[in-house]
């Protein structure tokens, strides 16, 4: 199918709307004008590089999935031409185009005055590299506002020092002479949370309504930016789904990269990833990467280690170097710097090396940076450590804590980054920055841990019993097939107390040491938290044979299993019943598989969609382990933290009298809820089980 016509009319619409629209809404305009399937539609819109598709923070569904929570935006790898001006370009594949033009503000255009910059959009330049990009059709305005939210060249950034400090200008020492535009960062990234009482400015206000106009943009794209920066942020973020630029590629159909992977992979870096290209991390050689936005991907910046160096003394706000990086804006000149790591070190066990050790600083009385838990000048030391802080950091980041240090009483913010002593109205300065690691320290941690690891041997003393022992790999997992033991009866009798109509092919106990040990740390920190033993369950997971690797080899993931809803919370959803999994374990053939799970459910509460974490206790200090369906009586368990599952064994099974347990779950669904094998669920919210 030809999809030219459509591509330029979803453009067309977007650029109408601002230049983005929710996926439903540009479903529906389509949908009034063309006559296609719904699998072409989706296509066209996953998979053209015209298109980026952004999920909001609570939409959890899967990577191949569109859910009515995608927001669509319209993108190009065209550009202004930014040597024309200079008379030094004479043949490139970039527009020659006034800017002021472009800005639909140029005051030779309007008068008898000719401008020297060309106006025309069908010159011998411009227009066949607008019919390469299919591109040649649209209108001005809608041309416009597509290169305006795409070409970083155009408009002014935010000013990253408006929006620290306090006062009308916030830190901003330029004031009313900033080029930069004095607008809420986070009404930006469209995640404020004061609304109208915010203190920083949602809209365009005289100042930079000014500045805007002496830059040279009408009145009328004035008016648009605030929905345009939003547009321009999400493009930037890179929390899309994006492909090869150039318009005639995703007509033929481009292949399709990832969603952006931000996490490095502490496999990779020990050499021994088993998903190689489809493991959903960075793979790297260092716990760290830097790297520097250039319009259309993120590059690897050089002299990475005097980067990361400079980075983690917290005294320092830039890197060194002619082009030095803002480490408070996380910017290079106009362009945007990222810092990729792997996981916080206190989200993983003491074995695992190579995590990442943040510490938190503060500012002392003589403009030196005390670390949380260490002694300042006067031998007085804050009552939270920088472990501490790191771990209430990564549960809420917007918190504010209580610290004391000596009889004195500080708040500290997350969210500001200051700690205030609420008596005088004092703030200090805060600052999170990781421990330093050179390439060379890399490569003996590594080493060491080899030499480790090769003198233990094949000495595996905190295995459960049961296992086999010649049969743990280094890596991965293996799978051992019961026979008539009583290891197999007694998953057999679990399961057929509700599954009296199935019969049992096969059960097979999953061996996967890595998993073990994570869970067994687990289960030791669950019990230091609680101050008791931890309530242990062995629950039921219906899935189909795809994820099934992936479960073996990286435990249950919202992003390898999938999820349905999130009646109860956004986590990995198990039930007390097999009868209850069942319905999720959807199978091609006439047998069907089933996980039986491990898991340290603990304390629990009732559950709510809106949770993304289980709920604080009335204390207001810890945090219940897991959610359920029913506090009395439950049935359905969700499980937050990976670590807290152990997957134990495979049910192979099939159906003997009468399988209508599924029913037609089918026919409350609108067609576009079914273009994969994966089905909503019958109970409306609940995740696949």
């Amino acid at each position: 199918m030809a999809y030219a016509r459509i591509i330029h009319y979803a453009t067309s619409i977007l650029c109408c709307n601002k230049g983005s629209m929710d996926y439903l809404q540009l479903h529906r305009k389509v949908f009034q004008r063309f006559d296609i399937s719904e699998d072409d539609f989706w296509y066209i819109v996953r998979k053209c590089s015209r298109f980026s598709v952004v999920r909001s923070s609570s939409d959890k569904s899967s990577e191949d999935w569109l859910s009515s929570e995608c927001t669509i935006i319209a993108k190009t790898s065209l550009r202004l031409c930014k040597n024309y001006t200079k008379q030094e370009c004479s043949h490139c594949q970039e527009l020659h185009l006034c800017k002021y033009f472009v800005y639909g503000n140029c005051r030779y255009g309007k008068g008898r005055k000719e401008c020297k910059y060309s106006h025309d959009l069908r010159s011998d330049h411009n227009y066949p590299i607008l019919r390469e990009c299919t591109l040649h059709e649209l209108n001005e305005e809608d041309l416009f506002l597509l290169l305006l939210q795409n070409d970083p060249s155009l408009l002014p950034e935010v000013c990253a020092h408006y929006n620290k400090g306090t006062g009308l200008y916030g830190a901003c020492t330029f004031k009313t002479n900033c080029t930069k535009l004095h607008i809420c960062q986070h009404f930006v990234q469209d995640n404020c949370m004061f609304g109208h009482k915010c203190k920083r400015s949602h809209m365009i206000d005289e100042h930079g309504r000014r500045m805007l106009e002496e830059r040279g943009l009408s009145g009328d794209i004035i008016h648009e930016l605030p929905f345009i920066y939003r547009n321009v942020y999400k493009l930037n973020a890179r929390t899309t789904y994006n492909s090869r630029e150039g318009i005639a590629d995703c007509v033929a159909g481009p292949s399709v990269q990832e969603e952006e992977k931000s996490e490095i992979c502490l496999h990779y870096i020990r050499r021994n990833c088993m998903f190689q290209e489809q493991c959903i991390r960075v793979h790297f050689h260092l716990p760290y990467k830097w790297e520097v936005f250039d319009g259309t991907s993120w590059k690897e910046l050089r002299h990475m280690e005097e980067i990361e160096r400079a980075y983690c003394d917290p005294r320092n706000t830039h890197s060194n170097g002619s082009r030095p990086i803002d480490f408070l804006s996380m910017s290079r000149e106009s362009s945007s710097v990222r810092r990729l790591s792997t996981a916080s070190s206190v989200t993983k066990p003491p074995h695992y090396i190579l995590t990442t050790e943040w510490v938190w600083y503060y500012k002392g009385d003589h403009e030196n940076w005390i670390e949380y838990g260490k002694p300042d000048d006067k031998q007085r030391v804050a009552s939270i450590t920088s472990k501490e802080l790191e771990l209430a950091f990564l549960a809420d980041s917007s918190a504010e804590l209580t610290v004391l240090k000596g009889h004195r009483k500080y708040i500290l913010s997350f969210r500001d980054m200051y700690q205030r002593n609420p008596k005088h109205n004092t703030k200090r300065r805060v600052r999170r920055r990781p421990r330093f690691v050179s390439v060379q320290d890399v490569e003996n941690k590594i080493a060491r841990k080899s030499e480790t690891s090769a003198a233990q041997g094949s000495s595996h003393n905190s295995t459960p019993d049961t296992w086999d022992q010649t049969a743990l790999p280094e890596t991965g997992y293996a799978l051992i097939q019961l026979s008539d033991s009583d290891e197999y009866k007694k998953v057999q009798d679990l399961f057929l107390q509700t599954m009296r109509s199935a019969t049992i092919c096969n059960i097979k106990r999953i061996q996967n040491l890595s998993l073990w040990e994570v869970y067994q740390w687990q289960k030791q920190q669950m019990k230091k938290r609680n101050g008791k033993d931890v309530k242990e369950k062995l629950l039921f997971h219906g899935t189909q044979k795809s994820n099934v690797e992936a479960i073996c080899n990286q435990n249950f993931d919202w992003r390898i299993c999938g999820i349905h809803g999130t009646a109860y919370g956004k986590g990995t959803y198990f039930a007390t019943d097999a009868s209850y999994s069942h319905t999720y374990s959807a199978s091609e053939s006439d047998r069907r598989l089933m996980f039986v799970a491990r898991v340290l459910v603990g304390e629990i509460t009732g559950g709510k969609a809106s949770y993304l974490r289980p709920p604080s206790k009335d204390d207001g200090k810890t945090f219940y382990d897991s959610c359920v369906n029913n506090v009395s009586h439950p049935t359905v368990f969700v499980v937050f933290e990976k670590h807290q599952i152990y997957p134990e064994y495979i049910i192979e099974y099939r159906m003997i009298i009468g399988d209508t347990s599924e029913g037609n779950k089918n026919e409350q669904w609108p067609s576009f809820c079914m273009k994969t094998k994966r089905q909503p669920n019958i109970h409306e919210g609940e995740h696949e089980d």
